[in-house]
């Protein structure tokens, strides 16, 4: 499947403009197995999302970390992207 287009929007920085994704993609995780986050996060990833909404709270920050160093490596997303 493609990547959709998320809609951004424009934020000014010092560092010049910079977008936004408008839709974040939210990773609590509350009794979720990581493998299932992580594989949750992969199709999130193929459909475009780029804006990933987490927090201590949710205790997904390692599955989700997880997820994108494996996305970066088999070539679903840019560095940069």
């Amino acid at each position: 499947m493609a990547a959709t287009q998320i809609p951004e929007v424009v934020l000014e920085s010092s560092n010049g403009h910079r977008t936004m994704p408008v839709l974040g993609f939210g990773t609590a995780s509350k009794n979720l197995q990581p493998q299932v986050l992580i594989e949750a996060v992969h199709e999130a990833i193929k459909l475009g999302y780029r804006h990933f909404d987490t927090a201590s709270v949710y205790g997904s920050e390692q599955s989700l970390g997880a997820a994108i160093a494996q996305a970066l490596e088999l070539g679903l997303v840019a560095s940069r992207d």
